[in-house]
């Protein structure tokens, strides 16, 4: 049964709540704060929605969340069988003084892949064994087939190998049924978004179908009339859209459904057209330029007569002008125009939102700590998302260092560095082998 309806809190009132909220100057934690209670605010309206459950085929699952709990229907392996080609046989049978001499077997059988073979094994037999093959019933261990010696016997109506078990313990080279995961235990938690290794893992398990959270739908354009999009010549005073391809990207690597609604000039017919067109489609809604102090003020004129909008300054760099509000049942998000101050408000406050869409636990990217090489001048009262890069010190720490020009508008520095060096909000300057905070750029962008 679906929640009931439920009015979201007008953005006045969330700024009510919060001691000391002044939108001019607002930190990242207060900011941080704000989003979670607009979102909570929100929550039956699209976070906990039952139909925004859908089946999907193992094939296309890849960075989707799971919504319920899957348990394993078997065990994995499903039998004991051997990790390697070799013979398998009973550790009894080479005895159990510390020096042992190699022993001698008698080859019964030969076991595949896939196969079983019914029989038990009696003292000094053994089976030649390909991976994957179920181990016979009585044999525990497994010799590496580059480990045995075969002895040649022409007169013998069998086969003997001599292994020499001083080379490996009792219980080598085999998996054993359930090693993985047994019957009925749980395999993947709800929430989980789905990668390489967990799509394996269900497969692994005979699912040929799993149960996600519905794809959210993330609608994006970037404004302003000096934005040329790709394939426009190139205009005196104009500016390629760099802004749509970094969010698409960012966006992507969340498993979402983009809505791609392109450069939207500085006009109000066509922006308000382009909101109501994301109003529509869409869960969130993304915009870049347009909310800044001195732009021109259509973007933010239409914001406010089509929805509940807050702006603000942030006490961040790179990252100062954001907007944030609801129009109808969507999320806005209005970022800035400098192409890496929309990669950084959008790490540092839009990707726990879209986690949160997607079914998983929002949270910051992980952070690690590396030493400082250079001094670092930073005023405290504000949040700073330096580019680094790091490397391996020769007695191994982790060391990292600024990529150059931190400039809001030089993308490059973005494509140089590893690394988002975090300065915090009551952080000073930062001395050379002082521990600071970073963000690795390689799974966030």
């Amino acid at each position: 049964m679906s929640s009931p309806p439920h009015t979201p809190q007008a953005l006045n009132d969330i700024a009510q709540q919060l001691l000391g909220y002044d939108p001019k100057s607002l930190s990242i934690d207060m900011a941080r704060e704000f989003i979670a209670t607009l979102c909570e605010s929100m929550a039956s309206e699209f976070f906990n929605r039952v139909d925004a459950q859908e089946m999907v085929a193992m094939e296309n699952a890849l960075g989707r969340t799971l919504s319920q709990d899957v348990y394993s229907p078997m065990n994995v392996p499903a039998h004991t069988n051997s990790a390697m080609d070799g013979y398998a046989f009973r550790w009894q049978d080479v005895g159990s003084t510390q020096h042992r001499a190699p022993s001698e077997f008698k080859v019964v059988h030969t076991v595949l892949a896939g196969q079983a073979w019914d029989a038990a094994l009696a003292k000094d037999e053994c089976v030649k064994i390909m991976t994957g093959g179920v181990m016979p019933i009585g044999s525990d261990t497994v010799a590496p087939m580059e480990l045995v010696h075969e002895i040649t016997n022409d007169r013998a109506p069998f086969q003997c190998v001599r292994i020499d078990s001083q080379l490996f313990q009792a219980g080598d080279n085999r998996r054993l049924i359930g090693e993985d995961l047994r019957e009925g235990a749980l395999a993947l938690a709800k929430g989980t978004r789905l990668h390489s290794a967990s799509m394996g893992l269900l497969a692994s398990l005979g699912l040929s179908h799993v149960r996600v959270w519905r794809c959210p739908k993330v609608a994006i354009f970037s404004t302003g009339s000096e934005v040329l999009a790709l394939g426009e010549p190139f205009k005196h005073g104009h500016v390629y859209d760099a802004n749509r391809l970094s969010l698409t990207g960012l966006l992507q690597g969340l498993g979402v459904e983009i809505v791609d609604l392109g450069v939207v000039r500085d006009d109000p017919q066509a922006l308000k057209d382009a909101f109501l067109t994301a109003k529509e489609t869409a869960d969130i809604i993304i915009t870049s330029g347009g909310v800044s102090v001195g732009e021109a003020d259509y973007t933010k004129a239409i914001m406010k007569e089509l929805g509940d909008v807050a702006f603000w300054r942030i006490a961040m760099r790179p990252g100062r002008p954001f907007a944030l509000g609801r129009l109808g049942s969507c999320l806005l998000f209005g970022l800035p125009g400098n192409p890496v101050a929309v990669m950084v408000t959008f790490l540092a406050l839009v990707r726990p939102v879209v986690l949160r869409l997607s079914g998983q636990t929002p949270q910051e990217p992980d952070a690690m700590w590396a030493k400082s090489v250079m001094d670092i001048r930073k005023k405290p009262g504000r949040t700073e998302y330096q580019r680094g890069l790091t490397h391996l010190s020769e007695l191994g720490q982790l060391c990292v260092g600024l990529t150059g020009n931190q400039g809001s508008g030089i993308l490059s520095s973005m494509v140089q560095g590893d690394c988002l060096i975090v300065l915090e909000h009551d952080q000073g300057d930062v001395k050379a082998g002082d521990l600071i905070k970073i963000w690795p750029l390689k799974s966030l962008i």
